[in-house]
């Protein structure tokens, strides 16, 4: 079976063993020493990735790219297996950042290498509410909001949502050659946004996992629905 044919489906599990401290290229195990609020010190055990350049504030980025198309907006998703839950997860584009490099500039690079669609970014912003306080500021005409822990009680990973628009009509947009590592299996569809609710439902049913960041998103613009928001 040749890359060009292969589905994300296709993947599965062979085996899972525990993983050696010393062997870990990705992650690492932390031990926390702190003060609780009554002055009594406890510890916590949690995970950080590896990875996170010394000059970044953040793991890395999702992108909200959405495609300019006359039937109305519609938001780019990917099918990719992820070992660790056993299932083709419908996901956003996402990547870490590199040394040096902003969230707009990775969402952009990743963007065009995992999809071969090229955007411009229009906001950074956040999808979880259980980070940081929230702060704004407005960078090179992009407004950002807060970065975003997805689950501080077990790592200290977090990242932006980066916002982009996708441009149909440019030529770049047409002829689209992804730029994919060897071991990236990843399918590009879209969606309409006001169907995504419902897609996450059908999808699930099909036996995919959801994202949590597609979750959210469709959780939002559903509520936004019947709320008349």
């Amino acid at each position: 079976m040749s890359k060009s044919t292969s589905k994300a489906s296709d993947a599965k599990v062979l085996a899972t063993e525990p993983l050696m401290i010393k062997d870990a290229r990705w992650t690492r195990l932390v031990l926390t020493t702190y003060r609780d609020p009554l002055g009594k010190q406890r510890t916590w055990e949690h995970a950080e990735r590896a990875t996170r350049p010394k000059d970044s504030l953040i793991d890395g980025v999702g992108i909200v790219a959405i495609l300019q198309k006359s039937s109305g907006p519609e938001l780019l998703l990917q099918k990719q297996f992820r070992p660790p839950v056993d299932k083709t997860v419908i996901e956003i584009p996402a990547g870490l950042v590199d040394a040096g490099e902003s969230a707009a500039d990775s969402a952009v690079r990743e963007l065009r290498e995992e999809t071969g669609y090229h955007g411009v970014v229009s906001e950074v912003s956040p999808i979880m509410f259980n980070g940081t306080p929230s702060w704004k500021r407005v960078l090179d005409g992009i407004r950002q909001t807060k970065r975003c822990l997805l689950d501080p009680g077990f790592c200290n990973t977090n990242l932006n949502m980066v916002h982009v628009t996708v441009d149909m009509s440019l030529p770049e947009n047409q002829n689209l050659k992804p730029e994919l590592e060897e071991n990236e299996f990843i399918e590009v569809f879209s969606l309409p946004l006001r169907d995504l609710y419902a897609g996450c439902k059908r999808f699930e049913e099909e036996g995919y996992a959801i994202d949590a960041r597609v979750g959210t998103l469709a959780e939002g613009i559903e509520l936004a629905r019947r709320w008349k928001l």
